[in-house]
């Protein structure tokens, strides 16, 4: 028997995101006879408590303690964390130290992927096309005369925190008092704020995924916002959310299948991901693609399109879940 370790939760903004995300994997895991799953939800503090409320901690000896005499053996760890501190790198540094495989990309891809400035600076390094941005350092009036700047080039802007997921501090400004408020905001909840090109067109999502071996890049998916707001967090995860998703975009050329193809492929094995990714684009209204955003560990609720990407290929979730865990346990005692 495989003992898995669920971690879930988290204490930031995405905390009842990463609950749900939990709930879909812990439903898969439970039909496979050879897995057995223990979840665990972290505090804002990394406490962790297991299912029926018992303060529980992850040892050095690579098990689980509850109680005195009560330790369970860890042989792999899904860390189910949106934002901190499961998709910055920083749980899974910890896990490369006690020596336990895990579920999800490494501690640099992660770190990497969730900053958006870095992310960007890799994604010129790779030759990969992304969206026009300027990057400001710290809430001062010579960084915000850049964005100023920007808005006035532009005409409308989406204001991002550096490091924050699914699309919490972000804030769309088309005037000048909207842009001051948005980078106080964002300000707050990051030291580096991105200011980026409104681009009008459609958006993609692809995604990227290890398969018995062999790395499968999903045709893009398409998500429709409301003409009056962008794919915000209460459109992404709301129960009232009016955004439509579609598995399979239409209407795109095969030119433009192939470079979204190549760029996912070329960003996959340049960040050095592992597992899955979701990958993000804008088709603009004049034909440009741009790679707008990698996430190392996309939502997986009812309504979230990695799930349903990987489900349109054929493939089976609990299948391509249980196959990652037995072969990474298999390497990890050979």
């Amino acid at each position: 028997m495989i003992n898995t370790l669920l971690i879930c939760g988290g204490g930031g903004s995405e905390h009842e995101v990463s609950l749900r995300t939990a709930d879909f994997i812990q439903r898969q895991l439970e039909e496979v006879a050879d897995i057995a799953v223990t979840r665990a939800e972290m505090s804002a503090n990394g406490q962790l408590m297991d299912a029926d409320g018992n303060v529980c901690q992850l040892g050095p000896d690579r098990s689980l303690h509850r109680e005195p005499g009560h330790n369970w053996p860890v042989h792999y760890v899904i860390p189910a964390i949106h934002g901190y501190p499961g998709e910055t790198g920083d749980l899974q540094s910890e896990l490369d130290i006690l020596g336990i495989p895990y579920f999800g990309c490494g501690p640099e891809a992660s770190k990497f992927c969730f900053n958006k400035v870095s992310t960007k600076l890799w994604l010129r390094a790779l030759g990969i096309d992304n969206t026009p941005y300027q990057f400001l350092f710290a809430n001062e009036p010579e960084e915000f005369a850049k964005a100023g700047m920007a808005l006035r080039e532009w005409g409308a802007v989406f204001v991002k925190a550096s490091n924050q997921g699914s699309s919490v501090g972000c804030y769309r400004a088309a005037d000048a008092d909207a842009l001051q408020h948005a980078v106080e905001q964002a300000f707050q909840l990051s030291p580096y704020v991105l200011v980026e090109k409104c681009l009008t067109g459609r958006e993609l999502e692809v995604a990227t995924y290890d398969y018995d071996g062999e790395l499968i890049i999903t045709p893009p998916g398409e998500v429709r916002a409301p003409a009056d707001t962008f794919y915000n967090y209460e459109e992404k995860y709301g129960e009232h959310s009016r955004a439509s998703t579609f598995v399979e975009a239409e209407g795109l050329s095969d030119a433009q299948l192939g470079w979204v193809r190549e760029a996912s492929r070329r960003a996959f094995l340049g960040l050095h991901l592992k597992d899955l990714s979701r990958i993000d684009f804008f088709l603009t209204d004049e034909g440009d693609i741009y790679l707008n955003e990698v996430n190392t560990f996309p939502g997986m609720t009812p309504i979230s399109m990695f799930p349903k990407m990987l489900a349109n290929m054929g493939h089976s979730f609990s299948h391509y879940l249980a196959s990652l865990i037995r072969r990474a346990t298999a390497s990890a005692h050979s």
